[in-house]
Parts: C-alpha cells; sequence; structure tokens
C-alpha cells in the first residue's frame, strides 16, 4: 500500500510538473510582452514596469520558472493587478462558494444515482427499471444551463407569482449566516447539478451491479443460504461501486475546480464564474492561479479514487 502511494504521488507530481510547464510557456513565453499581458489592457506604463521588476523578467527564463513553481509551491499565486490583491484571495473568496455547491450537489446525486441503479439492477426489464431508465435518459440530454433556467422559471418565478417565495433566483448565503439561508439559495443550483449528474451514476451503477451479480461468489452466497438483502448490500453493492468511485473523483475534482455554466445560471460567484469573468477582464493572473487550484484539485482527486479501490472492492490489490 504504501509502494502504490508513493507511485501515485510521483505520477501527481509529473502531472502538476507538467502543467506548470504548460501554463509557464502560455502565458511566460508565448507573448512578446508578458508583463503587459499580466497587467491587462488598461495598465499604465508605470504598472508594467513594476511588473517587470517584480517578476524578474529581464532573468533568464529557465530562472523565471524556478520563481514561478516555487512562488507557487508556497502558496503564492501571483498578484491581480486589475482588482489590486493576491490572487488566493480572490480563491479564497470564490471557493467556499464552489465548494458549498459541488459538495451539497454531490450528496444528492450520490445518493439519487447509485439507488436508482440498484433498484434497476436487482429488477432487471421490470416497470420499475424501464421508468427509471427513461428517468436517466432524460437528464442525461438536458443540458445544464436548459435545466437550471426551467427550474428558475418553475419553482422561482411562477412560483413567486403564486405568493410561494420558497426559492430564491439566486445568489449566495455565507454558511456564517445559517444553514437554512445558505441552503435554501443552494437547494436549485444543486438539484440543476444533481439531476444531470446522477443520470450517469444510475446508468453506471445498473451495468455495474448486473455485473457483479453474475459473478461465481454471488452465486456461491446465495447457495450458502445468505439473505438477498446481505447478498446485495454486503457483497455486490461494494463491489459495483468501483467505478462510480472512478466517475466520482473525476466529476468532484472538476466541479471543485469550477462550476462554469451552473455558477452563471445562477449568479454564484464562485471560481467558475471568476474564471469568466477574469477571461473577459484578460485578467491573466486570476487565470493561471485558478488553472493551477483546479489541476491540483483534479490531480488529487484521482490519487484519492485510487486508495478508494482497495478500500471499496476486496478483490482489488494495490501493490
Amino acid at each position: 500500500m504504501i509502494r502504490f502511494l508513493i507511485r501515485r504521488l510521483a505520477l501527481g507530481v509529473v502531472v502538476m510538473w507538467l502543467i506548470t510547464v504548460a501554463v509557464f510557456a502560455l502565458f511566460f513565453i508565448a507573448p512578446n510582452d508578458v508583463a503587459r499581458t499580466l497587467a491587462g489592457r488598461q495598465a499604465t506604463p508605470e504598472v508594467v514596469a513594476s511588473i517587470q521588476a517584480r517578476l524578474g523578467l529581464d532573468q533568464p527564463l529557465w530562472r523565471q520558472y524556478l520563481d514561478f513553481v516555487g512562488n507557487a509551491l508556497h502558496g503564492n499565486l501571483g498578484y491581480d493587478y486589475y482588482h489590486g490583491v493576491p490572487v488566493t484571495t480572490i480563491i479564497a473568496a470564490a471557493l467556499p462558494i464552489t465548494l458549498s455547491l459541488a459538495i451539497g450537489a454531490s450528496v444528492i446525486w450520490l445518493l439519487l444515482g447509485v439507488s436508482t441503479g440498484i433498484v434497476s439492477a436487482v429488477k432487471p426489464r421490470s416497470i420499475a427499471d424501464r421508468g427509471l431508465t427513461v428517468f436517466a435518459l432524460f437528464f442525461y440530454s438536458m443540458p445544464t444551463f436548459l435545466l437550471g433556467l426551467l427550474l428558475l422559471l418553475y419553482l422561482y418565478f411562477y412560483l413567486t407569482l403564486a405568493g410561494y417565495s420558497w426559492f430564491p433566483p439566486g445568489g449566495y448565503v455565507p454558511l456564517s449566516q445559517g444553514v437554512m439561508p445558505w441552503a435554501q439559495h443552494l437547494i436549485l443550483p444543486w438539484l440543476t447539478l444533481a439531476l444531470v449528474l446522477a443520470a450517469t451514476y444510475t446508468r453506471l451503477m445498473r451495468g455495474s451491479m448486473l455485473d457483479v451479480l453474475g459473478e461465481d461468489y454471488i452465486r456461491t452466497a446465495r447457495a450458502k443460504g445468505i439473505r438477498e438483502s446481505r447478498v446485495i448490500g454486503r457483497h455486490a453493492v461494494r463491489s459495483a461501486l468501483t467505478p462510480v468511485v472512478t466517475q466520482f473523483g473525476i466529476d468532484l475534482g472538476q466541479l471543485v475546480g469550477g462550476v462554469v455554466v451552473t455558477e452563471t445560471v445562477f449568479s454564484l460567484p464562485g471560481l467558475g464564474k471568476t474564471a469568466i469573468d477574469a477571461i473577459g477582464q484578460q485578467d491573466f493572473p486570476v487565470i493561471i492561479g485558478i488553472v493551477l487550484f483546479a489541476s491540483a484539485a483534479v490531480v488529487v482527486a484521482n490519487i484519492l479514487v485510487d486508495i478508494g479501490y482497495a478500500v471499496l472492492d476486496p478483490r482489488v490489490r494495490l501493490h
């Protein structure tokens, strides 16, 4: 297990190194005037000159790259000259919003997707299976922005006109102001993400469960007289969760990096919307910082997924 963790961590380090090389080449080598690019379109000559001095752009490229990586390792992702604050301040303000959205939605889509997938697999070709299949295909084909707008139309606009102000149109309330206001402002974004992603997990869990239920050890457990509920819950579900964990790690890692469409539809100033605003303003330091942070989130999520294999499926051995 220790050797496996070391190999996975080493691979993660290599991936992050390649990402830093790509980002550095894109923003520090490709532009003709790096300082002007990082300062933005409205920067004065004095600001451009200060950026050149601060970043040591008169140094050799290898020295600039080492400074770039060294600053990132120490938590310094650069300075946002557009707003006059460090990039880490921008990310720290947006991260709680994205985490609230990603974690809340992931709980809903896991419970919904896994449970419906199990029901479909246990009762294949039944009315329940066919109904859940239609449900999964419907939401799987639904664009996220369209589902978000439909939820706003029916659960906010029409209900508000009818005198039921249960759901706000968007925005974010910090958890420090109370759990109920926090959840109330996030319930529609949670449902938007969860219903679309749960459809994938329903089909994934159903296929995995059907494969596991045909294994020899499942037939052996049934031949020994073990209760069907115990066979399903203790043996089949645990092994069938392996591909679900893989997909969950990928999805959650990507969501932590920013949920662009959902955050834009519901006016949530998370990492995704912050990145879109930075692109529109050509605020390159913020773009660089979010790219590095999102990449690290995906790498860490994939390492945790590999570790979860050994916990969920006893047939998996990590050497």
